[in-house]
């Protein structure tokens, strides 16, 4: 009935694995477990992740090539069974020992096509060195059932989301995003397009992997190159994002060059904030609109 995608890069995916197949063998349904590693380097992580060929029904498989994100996640869809998929990050961790009862009542309820469970975070906070991840995390991927049903598109993400298989086949993940940053935002908005609605309920799912910051922030570096590229291709509008609105905003006012020549002149600054144990959600947006200033300017 349900295939688990998990898409996994040199992490340890075996506890997460291990909890969800303990919860769902009790709720008598069939079921399988992917792993796909995207050609990490065999080490020992490698050798844990095997680990998980010996549960029933449970397979990890590692690719000799480097498919990217979203290819990866395309290719999982096309070896699943079943026509319920629920897509699991490789760093996330069920709240609730009722994990699965909690998404399978909601598809007898509701008669849904997707059904997101929501992100949280630990409220301990991490080490002085990992707490920007922490931080982005709190104010921008945690967010409260009741905000997340008044805009249901503006908040969800794929990693804690179960979905119609038929739906992932009609609107795969975009080949082009190769790495880290907007594949969400991608997809969701092609279900936004098509009208498909996505039903948010409360079954969160821990983020566990809090990178240190310096890891962090080049990530976002990344993630921002991708966004100049799904807007060059008008993948994602303007509109889409409330960075690039105000990018909008800035280059209608003919201040993207001064955007640009404050953001060269504050940047070290900004990122001794955002490299410390107390980083700035503030400075944060400020900074990542003046990379992305950067990046249209050239």
């Amino acid at each position: 009935m349900i295939s688990i995608l998990i898409p996994t890069y040199n992490y340890n995916t075996l506890p997460l694995v291990e909890e969800l197949h303990n919860q769902i063998q009790l709720e008598n349904i069939e079921f399988e477990i992917i792993v796909q590693d995207d050609a990490s380097p065999v080490n020992e992580i490698t050798a844990i992740n095997s680990k998980i060929n010996q549960l029933k029904n449970c397979y990890f498989e590692r690719n000799e090539t480097n498919l990217g994100r979203g290819q990866n996640r395309n290719l999982m869809v096309t070896k699943a069974k079943y026509d319920w998929l629920l897509l699991l990050d490789c760093d996330m961790f069920p709240k609730s020992k009722n994990f699965f009862k909690i998404y399978l009542k909601s598809l007898q309820k509701r008669n849904p096509k997707a059904v997101f469970g929501g992100i949280i975070y630990f409220d301990e906070k991490p080490k002085d060195d990992a707490v920007l991840r922490w931080v982005f995390g709190k104010n921008r991927e945690e967010i409260p059932l009741k905000k997340r049903l008044a805009n249901p598109y503006d908040y969800a993400l794929i990693s804690n989301i179960l979905i119609q298989k038929e739906l992932l086949i009609a609107h795969p993940f975009d080949l082009e995003i190769f790495h880290y940053g907007y594949e969400d935002i991608v997809f969701i908005l092609e279900l936004k397009k098509h009208q498909i609605p996505i039903t948010h309920i409360e079954n969160p799912t821990f983020h566990l992997n809090l990178e240190k910051s310096v890891i962090f922030l080049e990530k976002f570096h990344s993630s921002l190159q991708n966004l100049k590229l799904l807007i060059d291709r008008k993948i994602i509008r303007y509109e889409d994002t409330a960075l690039t609105k105000t990018y909008l905003k800035i280059e209608k006012a003919n201040m993207v060059k001064l955007a640009v020549f404050l953001f060269k002149i504050f940047k070290k600054r900004f990122t001794k904030n955002l490299l410390s144990k107390n980083p700035s959600i503030f400075i944060f947006d400020v900074y990542r609109l003046g990379y992305f200033c950067q990046l249209k300017s050239r």
